[in-house]
């Protein structure tokens, strides 16, 4: 099973942050804040449908990986929308409405929203984001849910699947020209024009809070996590992105954990701007089409807010190409017990995997024999028509067996 990424090992970059602060003592509670989780948490649970979701534990890779344990968050089952993003976006929406309204004096819940107690004064409102497909499925998802108006900017190398995916919800659609960097700028001067309010999953220069809720309503699946573990990793491997999901997941787990695991960032090669931020010790921007399947990553610009987090607290940040992704998808897929992954969603586990048929990443990574990993998978099949084509089936073929 290990043995088949062993061709893929050249095509992968490593680099070791120094500058990580060493006690680990948590100091960014202005950003995220286990207080701030117990806000999030009292509000998403009480969403209809809301379940923890599945941890899996892989015996059998672990043996073969030469470690005491692996375990994997599969996030194909959040909601309706197969992807962690369910946590965060529409976590953002509920709480930008629950202000507004308290703004004329009303005080109220998710439920209220929900329930359309307050749908007169909620619907006179519209929310916008940018997005590779997930966010701003959960925004478009909560705004339908919690009673308010939508509008979307995806860029030209988001799928029509993604975009049907988004749509469905009743958002307001619109592609841009230009890569996912563009869309988030068009879709702040959209609102800027319009009055709208822009829930992004991704801070920059006068652009704050509302990123913060959306990390915030990540912190739930890390809690969910920790609860359903046994024994707390050594080593969690992450996705990278813009770094609103790490920052989420190395935030709480440091904030909680008297000894904190080594936190390993993993990205594309091509849209590897928290990898090129570290090696440049300041935010970097990657230009160019940041083309990958791991389509949830493409991003080339880093959230100001996450990489303050990150820069602190993760001392390994590897770059990989595309490679290895179908194969890591197929390898959950035709375990006894199917795992349905998206193409981002196996992007740290395709880094693990690469890391132990290289002996000198595997020992600088301090992998061993009592290494715990836990892996976040943090979407199912989002994308339906790319994933029947990386694995060779559809999702319900994969679950049923076939």
């Amino acid at each position: 099973m290990i043995k088949q990424y062993k061709h893929l090992v050249h095509s992968t970059k490593h680099f070791e942050n120094l500058n990580i602060q060493a006690d680990f003592e948590y100091k960014h509670q202005h950003i995220l804040s286990l207080e701030a989780f117990e806000r999030a948490n009292k509000e998403i649970t009480t969403w209809d449908n809301y379940e923890p979701t599945p941890l899996h534990f892989f015996p059998d890779m672990a043996k073969d990986a030469g470690v005491s344990s692996i375990a994997y968050k599969d996030e194909n089952f959040r909601f309706s929308l197969k992807s962690f993003k369910a946590l965060g976006g529409a976590y953002a929406v509920a709480n930008l409405l629950i202000k507004k309204l308290k703004e004329i004096g009303i005080t109220a819940s998710s439920k209220d929203l929900i329930a359309g107690t307050y749908k007169h004064e909620t619907s006179k409102i519209t929310v916008c984001c940018a997005t590779d497909g997930n966010h701003g499925r959960s925004v478009a998802w909560g705004s339908l849910h919690f009673g308010c108006n939508c509008e979307i900017y995806i860029h030209r190398n988001v799928s029509v699947g993604r975009e049907e995916a988004i749509a469905k919800y009743g958002a307001q659609v619109n592609r841009i020209k230009g890569n996912y960097d563009d869309s988030v700028r068009l879709a702040a001067e959209v609102a800027d024009k319009n009055d709208y309010t822009v829930v992004s999953d991704t801070s920059y220069e006068g652009y704050t809070d509302i990123p913060k809720d959306v990390m915030q309503g990540y912190t739930v699946m890390v809690d969910e996590s920790l609860k359903q573990l046994d024994e707390m990793p050594t080593h969690v491997f992450l996705q990278g992105g813009v770094g609103g999901f790490p920052a989420a997941v190395v935030s709480f787990i440091v904030e909680s954990l008297e000894f904190p695991p080594i936190f390993v960032m993993v990205e594309p090669t091509n849209a590897d701007c928290l990898f090129q931020s570290a090696v440049n010790e300041k935010p970097t921007v990657i230009h160019g089409d940041l083309d990958t399947i791991m389509a949830g990553l493409a991003c080339g610009e880093v959230s100001l807010l996450a990489w303050s987090i990150l820069e602190s607290y993760v001392p390994h940040f590897m770059s990989i190409t595309d490679e290895s992704i179908p194969k890591v998808m197929q390898l959950l897929a035709n375990r006894d017990k199917p795992i349905v992954a998206g193409e981002s969603a196996v992007t740290g586990l395709a880094g693990f995997l690469i890391a132990c048929n290289d002996s000198d990443l595997k020992e600088k990574l301090s992998i061993n024999e009592s290494s715990k990993i836990l892996f976040f998978g943090t979407e199912g099949d989002t994308d339906e028509t790319m994933y029947e084509e990386l694995v060779g089936r559809s999702s319900s073929e994969v679950l049923s067996g076939l």
